[in-house]
């Protein structure tokens, strides 16, 4: 009896053990070090690296999963049976693990959102700090903070929502958003004066983001059906509910820049209109 006979019998299914063994290393190795590798090769988007990465290792785990089935199955038969009670199984049992794998699957297959964009999901806003297999990772935003700045939490939503519930993206093509600021006047005021007034500020102000909104849009023009917008600012008249004028100006900003572009651009409307004795301001509307 050899030496191998002898170990195997001791130890059951001995050279199906080291062949597993061998058989995890070979396909962890190749899709470390040469998948990957290969695969990373003249990428400089951090945010494309790591996601891409991911990606990677994800296939890899899927198909050690796979190699160590077909390695312990002989029977094609019995595997197929195999596959099928052990998936009906798992989707009784393991139907919220399911769900959150499928999720993470979609995720990094069909683009939904990436490492630093800034979504809403299942009611969480935040911007993406790690996308796993199971779950996303977000640094929170609004909550008890306002003008969606980071409120110091980290949201961990389980991925099996992107599902069957709606995901808002604010930067998967553009980084720009729309904002609006409305200025209560009393009757008597000089309401035209006043608008002209708040769009000369506005349009200096946000000269910077309407050029590059302009840029964005174009180019997800070419990948969308999607219809001329305007993005320059706009002030509207309107009548408030409890009297008095409303002048609401509409704009763009960056999408991580609001709440400091919109603080920037009531200061100087305020700082003017007081120059302006002819217009005045309402406690509100």
């Amino acid at each position: 009896m050899s030496l191998l006979s002898t170990i195997n019998s001791i130890v059951p299914y001995l050279d199906k053990i080291i062949i597993t063994i061998i058989a995890i290393a070979l396909i962890y190795v190749f899709f470390k070090f040469f998948v990957e590798k290969a695969a990373i090769r003249g990428i400089v988007d951090p945010r494309a690296r790591y996601s891409l990465r991911k990606a990677i290792t994800t296939l890899c785990y899927l198909v050690i999963i796979l190699g160590v089935v077909a390695i312990w199955v002989n029977n094609v038969q019995t595997l197929a049976l195999s596959f099928g009670l052990l998936a009906a199984g798992a989707a009784i049992v393991l139907q919220d693990i399911l769900r959150n794998f499928l999720g993470g699957i979609m995720i990094f297959t069909a683009g939904l959102y990436r490492i630093g964009d800034r979504i809403e999901v299942n009611g969480k806003f935040g911007d993406v700090i790690d996308i796993g297999i199971m779950y996303t990772t977000l640094m929170e935003i609004k909550e008890w903070i306002g003008g969606d700045q980071p409120s110091g939490r980290l949201s961990i939503v389980p991925n099996g929502y992107i599902l069957t519930q709606a995901v808002n993206n604010y930067t998967k093509d553009h980084n720009f958003i729309f904002e609006d600021i409305t200025i209560p006047l009393t009757y008597n005021s000089d309401w035209k004066k006043a608008a002209d007034i708040i769009g000369d500020i506005v349009k200096k102000e946000t000269e910077a983001d309407t050029k590059q909104a302009r840029t964005e849009i174009e180019h997800i023009g070419e990948k969308y059906y999607l219809q001329k917008k305007v993005v320059e600012p706009s002030v509207y008249l309107g009548i408030g509910d409890n009297g008095g004028i409303k002048l609401s100006v509409r704009y763009v900003t960056d999408v991580r820049d609001r709440r400091d572009t919109r603080d920037r651009i009531i200061r100087k409307i305020l700082d003017s209109l007081k120059q302006s004795p002819e217009i005045k301001m309402m406690s509100g509307l």
